[in-house]
């Protein structure tokens, strides 16, 4: 380490000396890595307080930055080393309480001598040099291929703050910020406050900005570069935006503003809180592992996910507007109170998805926003806890490495509907003066799941200890179905019958309502709906005996429940016979998952369902309930894709069905722009057979239209990936052609998308090579891992599956960003063969993570599935 100077060696041996004796197996011994563990992160509160961070950061847009980081902090005893988190850097110099020491570091933390430190105010500074991030953690760097320009943002959670300065990197280690930053001239710098002064230093400026509110590190952030700004100040707080300046005209400003703005007075009077920031920033930015994140005061939004070519259709407004409210929540419950360690995780995400979705439901265009909870992240969260790797709601988390292992819809939906249905239980108005109170007590302080249940079980007057140890702290999903009896057309005797999995055997309390519906030539029409609190395995419903005898029943009636409703079979036949004639969209929309449910737990064949659908999907004219249809079409393509033997099979006959259909309803509904727009693309990713990739090439060159639809770059891209897989002569000129015409860095990652699915062993084993070898950047390896395999691709799969189980540990190593993606590799051949590879793998105990582990169980059960599937479809 050529920075060091001389004077620092004779401090090192004190320091060499003094971690010694160490005793390496000592459970608040770290381990070298950048995680820490809850026991050694709750050892470290313990004896830190009072944190302060002073932050110097010289910017030039280079691979790597510089920085100094001065940490001040109240110590309470100096028995044993402190850590100090610093992931990667190249120390140029330490001061511990002004005396320069040589670093005790390991490239993950600094190890600081106690002889060196005192009980009472400490200060360290570090000065340092690291290269910036290019997986999208840490200062992620990233230079847009358009203009050469070069922009900066940080992403922290769970523990990467440590990428970007020396931090003790826990959420309950809460501190204040101040900040300065050296930049080019021409760029932005953006962080949790507003500039106090900007200054110019040569071609540089010189940005200061002044202390920030308490805050846990992840929620701390800081973003960089020439981004275009637009401001509004239609709220009570200043707003700005910022994203790429090549991308600039794709934005559309005032959607974010009037969304925004909505939120903040919205949020205000729900919480009976100020928003706790002076500022409203949000940056549209490239790479981003997620959808979103709620820095303090300054969220980052994905731009693959919010910034499309054409115009913005209704859903892509609906999803932007959900996930602003979503961040917007968590500047309250998760910025200003957070949690004390990662598994209040669970909790910041659900209650921030339930909020969301109450905040979108305001929004008059966004009137529908619970039935798409239903329809979309409800049926992930019922999905996954049906699985053999399900899991409680609040779990132990044993490292900051093991943060997002079970971030989930179980996390997020499960978690979100529990709480809408003890909001429900316990009164809409008690749940909110609970929530209030407890972000008024633990205002820039950290809390847990106790707190947070306690200030809602004082609210409403009501021990809530059953609740929590059912709902929280057991996993699995229960099951309901009416069971009644009728005389002379009169019910005589009526009761909810609860289930759950012979694994996980508790019967929770709920709140539902139950309707009765009557039917004829005409539709359903609703006679009767009583609101039940069911429990146990029975409960008895006195108030429907003497109603006419229904011909449905829908136990979870506008869905109060997080419960699966199993349909009697004489609901069940009504269901099938009526759903284009039922008036209500939330109950279509759930008769239809009803049979969509009885597909795959293999009660209803996919022949059957399909016969249902390709009769009763062309006559929906619900935007909500259509999007929800294509997906189960989408769903239905999967297994006949997998099915297929060839022409004139049933899987054959039945894609090009649903080809031909997609196709019909995009020409049909083109007085109904967004109705027209979502079929179309249905019939992009459903188009099959000779006469599709004829008008697929026709509609690319122009020699083609659909009336009222506008072909813009995102859909061109989406029709030559579908050609590409297809395997479509010349498809693979087309890449090339249309990449010159769009090498922005969408139209890269989509030109990578478009190659890897062809039908083409070299093509697959090249990439393959580069996962290997990371020789590509990770925002590119990840594109090329999502969609390599395709399910009709079983030989091509096949061929290289023992290669790919063989990568899963190496891969795995890489960490859990890079592991996350790479679960996309297990093989998968929806064959009873490809169940037995996987077990032998799984039983051969390979050494990976638990997220690993997980992801592979998964895939062999959704095989299991898919080979049940598939033994009932004819030849």
């Amino acid at each position: 380490m050529k920075f060091l100077s001389q004077a620092w060696v004779a401090v090192a041996a004190i320091t060499l000396v003094s971690c010694a004796s160490t005793d390496k197996t000592h459970p608040l011994t770290r381990d070298n890595t950048p995680y820490i563990s809850a026991e050694q992160a709750a050892d470290r509160s313990q004896r830190v307080s009072n944190v302060h961070y002073e932050l110097d950061f010289k910017l030039s847009g280079s691979a790597e930055f510089s920085a100094t980081s001065k940490v001040r902090f109240q110590l309470s005893d100096t028995l044993s080393p402190l850590t100090l988190d610093l992931n990667k850097a190249r120390i140029t110099e330490l001061l511990i309480n002004g005396t320069k020491v040589y670093p005790n570091y390991n490239g993950s933390y600094l190890t600081l001598n106690p002889r060196l430190l005192v009980s009472g105010e400490n200060l360290v500074q570090v000065s340092f040099v690291r290269p910036h991030s290019t997986n999208g953690e840490g200062l992620h760097r990233f230079e847009d291929p358009v203009d050469g320009r070069v922009y900066l943002y940080s992403h922290f959670e769970p523990a990467a703050a440590q990428q970007m300065f020396a931090v003790f990197d826990q959420p309950d280690l809460k501190a204040s910020y101040k900040v300065k930053v050296t930049a080019p001239a021409d760029w932005h710098v953006v962080t949790t406050t507003r500039e106090s002064s900007i200054n110019a230093e040569g071609d540089m400026r010189v940005w200061d900005f002044p202390e920030t509110p308490l805050l846990s590190p992840y929620n701390f952030s800081l973003h960089a570069g020439p981004y275009q700004v637009w401001q509004s100040s239609d709220a009570r707080y200043p707003m700005r935006l910022f994203a790429r300046q090549s991308i600039a005209d794709k934005v559309t400003p005032e959607d974010w503003f009037r969304y925004t703005a909505l939120g903040l007075e919205y949020f205000e009077q729900y919480f009976g809180i100020p928003y706790p920031f002076k500022k409203y920033d949000q940056l549209l930015v490239p790479d981003f592992l997620y959808g979103a994140m709620e820095n303090a005061a300054a969220i980052t939004f994905s731009e693959s996910s919010f910034v499309s070519s054409g115009e913005m259709s209704l859903a892509q407004k609906q999803s932007l507007a959900g996930v602003i409210m979503h961040e917007m929540a968590h500047q309250w419950f998760g910025d200003l109170v957070t949690m004390k360690w990662w598994n209040g995780l669970w909790l910041n995400e659900s209650f921030a998805s339930l909020m969301g979705t109450m905040a979108l439901a305001k929004i008059p265009e966004f009137s529908h926003a619970w039935q798409s909870f239903y329809a979309g992240g409800k049926q992930r969260a019922y999905t996954l806890d049906s699985l053999v790797t399900t899991h409680p709601i609040e779990v132990p988390v044993p490292t900051s490495g093991n943060a997002f292992d079970n971030i989930d819809a179980i996390t997020y939906q499960k978690g979100a509907a529990s709480l809408r249905q003890l909001s429900i239980l316990l009164g809409e108005e008690p749940f909110r003066r609970g929530v209030s109170a407890y972000l008024k007590q633990y205002s820039y302080r950290n809390a847990t799941l106790d707190d947070f249940i306690g200030s809602l079980a004082q609210a409403a007057g009501r021990d809530l200890t059953q609740w929590t140890r059912d709902w929280l702290y057991q996993p699995g999903v229960n099951s309901i179905e009416a069971e009644f009896s009728c005389e002379g057309g009169q019910i005589s005797h009526f009761a909810l019958r609860q289930s759950a999995p012979a694994e996980y055997p508790v019967l929770r309390e709920q709140k539902v309502q139950v309707a009765l519906f009557d039917a004829d030539r005409h539709g359903l029409h609703r006679d009767r709906v009583v609101n039940v609190i069911f429990k146990g395995e029975r409960t008895e419903v006195p108030a429907l005996v003497g109603r006419h005898c229904p011909k449905l029943v829908y136990p979870n009636y506008q869905d109060w429940g997080y419960v699966k409703v199993n349909l009697d079979p004489r609901s069940f036949d009504t269901a099938r016979s009526q759903l284009s004639r039922t008036e209500d969209p939330l109950l279509r929309a759930m008769l239809w998952q009803s049979l969509w449910d009885s597909v795959t737990d293999g009660k209803l064949p996919l022949q059957d369902f399909l016969a249902t659908a390709l009769i009763n999907a062309p006559q929906e004219k619900d935007l909500q309930l259509s999007t929800q249809i294509i997906g189960k079409l989408q769903s239905s393509a999967f297994y006949l894709q997998s099915a297929n033997k060839g022409r004139g099979s049933f899987a054959d006959k039945g894609l090009r069905a649903l080809s031909q259909m997609s196709l019909r309803r995009a020409m049909e509904s083109r007085g109904d722009k967004e109705l027209q727009g979502r079929w179309f693309d249905a019939y992009i990713s459903l188009a099959y057979g000779g006469e599709a990739i004829d008008h697929l090439n026709d509609l690319l060159d122009g020699a083609s239209r659909v009336q009222g639809l506008e072909i813009d770059q995102d859909r061109r891209w989406d029709i030559i990936a579908r050609l590409n897989r297809l395997d479509a002569l010349g498809a693979e000129r087309r890449v090339r052609e249309e990449l010159i015409k769009d090498n922005s860095d969408s139209g890269q990652k989509s030109a990578i998308r478009a190659r890897v699915q062809r039908p083409d062993g070299s093509i697959k084993r090249q990439w393959l090579s580069k996962i290997a070898a990371g020789s590509e950047p990770f925002p590119k390896l990840r594109v090329a891992m999502a969609n390599l395999y395709q399910p009709e691709q079983g030989l091509l799969a096949n061929a290289s599956s023992d290669e790919r189980l063989a990568m899963l540990p190496e891969l795995d190593a890489k960490g859990p960003v890079f592991a996350r993606s790479a679960a996309a590799l297990i093989p998968g051949d929806c064959s009873q063969q490809g169940v037995d590879v996987l077990s032998r793998y799984i039983d051969s105990k390979p050494a990976l993570s638990s997220g690993m582990h997980r992801a592979l169980l998964e895939a062999r059960q959704m095989q299991q599935r898919c080979v049940k599937v598939l033994s009932a479809l004819p030849n």
